[in-house]
């Protein structure tokens, strides 16, 4: 038997402002409030085949790159278009050292924390 990633916690500092901008990019739904924590995540909830996504209250300074990012695809559109449609969302165009050669973009989302739209299409999880 083996693990699986059932959560996934950002620090951020504004969670409802971080919950909204990630909300409108992967399709999820606020799923409630533990305190200042703000967990959202597929309509199904926790534990289903996506992770949910606790976004976390701190006041804490962060590194000037996280150790980890996330990539996302696009379900129901080219890559072009969902470009389109995050940077409409709050995400802006990132740059940690790209070539213009590659196939994807590095974007950030409001807080700063850099991720990566691939752009090769997937079915979007039931």
């Amino acid at each position: 038997m083996a693990c699986r990633i059932t959560e996934l916690v950002l620090d951020c500092a504004d969670p409802q402002r971080m919950g909204d901008f990630w909300c409108e990019v992967l399709g999820y739904v606020e799923l409630g409030w533990d305190g200042d924590d703000l967990e959202i995540g597929p309509e199904a909830g926790f534990g289903g085949p996506q992770p949910t996504l606790i976004l976390s209250r701190s006041t804490d300074p962060k590194p000037a790159k996280l150790p980890l990012h996330l990539d996302v695809n696009p379900t129901d559109r080219d890559q072009d278009a969902e470009l389109e449609r995050l940077l409409a969302a709050g995400a802006r165009p990132a740059e940690v050292g790209q070539t213009g050669e590659e196939s994807w973009h590095v974007l950030a989302d409001p807080e700063g924390n850099v991720f990566c739209l691939l752009r090769r299409r997937v079915d979007p999880v039931s």
